[in-house]
């Protein structure tokens, strides 16, 4: 298996606009790897480079040791899912299934062999003689990916293929989808804008806004170290809280006025810029209405805004620290009279930003890129 390699690639359509600037990647074989940023961001014009449907201002494609990017798209061998299903709606199931089989010219008994299996699959064996009107609409997207995984391609790609569908069938094709490619073990380039479906899905994020990479990483590690507050304020929901503060002789000076100690291990960093402009990070989940069970509780005043009771769990709507800060968990705060109630944060678990730039102040450590440089998985 090769390895699909992007080195600064680039992207400006006509009248200035640059949908991807300075894209640069390795993605080792196999991975499912999934572009994430909100709309605008250039991942969906990144896929379209990667399947030859546009092709990059500057900048390079390798699959291996072959360059992509100079070869036409039907000799890429790479196959696409898209948003709109893309079936043909006179086809039957099964012809859509091997249209592209037959284009290729693949014997009848190979043809017929193929699909079945992939039918058999995707759980459409008994929809094979139907056309796309008499489907719903996860299975037409059975039947897209059936028409991508049937050629054996070498790279799959995925531009939204889920944003059709309602919230249950999002649910069960993302886990089809995992599923599939877990079988597979081909290399896939997914897009969304969809966080749940990036975390559940990927191997690998690389999240982007404007043109540009923010951060590329496992799941867990964007979730739980974003390089700046952008990917802090994307990944998540709810978002994390993110309250601004500044450094006085060694303590967290929030808007309003609650004092914390600097956290120990970035006291040396924050130390060096006295009085300087941060903010402060807190997921929902490390909002607590006690402080029990917390190594290092930081104790903000707080007052009851709204509570979301969601059966499993309640969203409580707090003001605390100079903002509105939202806190996840089955407990309930209790409020005096007057709404008052104290707020516990988790200090082991704060993300703290330089304000002026945004970026962590520990980027660069523990494997984090920097938003302002050119990202590249290890």
């Amino acid at each position: 298996m090769s390895d699909l390699v992007f080195s600064h690639l680039r992207k400006e359509f006509p009248g200035g606009v640059v949908a991807v600037e300075g894209f640069t990647l390795t993605v080792p074989s196999p991975r499912m790897v999934v572009l994430v940023g909100p709309s605008g961001c250039g991942k969906t014009t990144l896929l379209r480079m990667i399947a030859g449907l546009e092709t990059p201002s500057s900048g390079t494609i390798h699959l291996g040791a072959e360059r992509l990017d100079t070869r036409p798209p039907r000799d890429r061998d790479i196959a696409m899912v898209f948003q709109s299903y893309a079936l043909y709606p006179h086809m039957t199931v099964a012809e859509n299934l091997s249209f592209g089989l037959r284009v290729r010219k693949v014997p009848a008994a190979t043809i017929d062999e193929k699909v079945r299996a992939t039918a058999k699959t995707l759980e459409l064996d008994a929809l094979l003689e139907r056309r796309p009107a008499e489907l719903s609409g996860g299975q037409r997207q059975r039947v897209a990916l059936g028409r991508a995984i049937i050629r054996e391609p070498r790279v799959f790609l995925f531009d939204e293929p889920l944003s059709n569908l309602d919230a249950r069938l999002r649910t069960e094709m993302r886990t089809a989808i995992r599923r599939l490619y877990d079988r597979l073990q081909v290399t896939s380039i997914y897009v969304t804008h969809d966080q749940v479906e990036a975390m559940t899905i990927g191997d690998l994020l690389v999240i982007m806004n404007r043109g540009r990479v923010h951060q590329v990483g496992t799941p867990e590690a964007c979730y739980r170290r974003p390089v700046d507050t952008f990917v802090a304020a994307f990944l998540g929901s709810p978002s994390m809280n993110m309250a601004s503060a500044r450094v006085d002789r060694g303590e967290l000076v929030f808007e309003g006025g609650d004092r914390s100690p600097v956290p120990a291990d970035l006291a040396s960093r924050l130390d060096a810029r006295p009085d300087a402009a941060v903010v402060v990070g807190v997921r929902p989940e490390d909002v607590h209405p006690a402080p029990d069970r917390l190594a290092r509780p930081i104790t903000l005043s707080g007052t009851l805004l709204l509570r979301e009771p969601l059966g499993h769990e309640t969203l409580t709507h707090l003001r605390a620290g100079g903002i509105e800060m939202v806190s996840r968990g089955a407990r309930e705060f209790a409020a005096g009279a007057d709404g008052r109630t104290p707020v516990f944060l988790d200090g082991t678990r704060l993300h703290i930003f330089w304000k002026d730039s945004g970026w962590r102040i520990d980027a660069g450590e523990g494997g984090i890129q920097e938003p302002a440089g050119v990202a590249s998985s290890a």
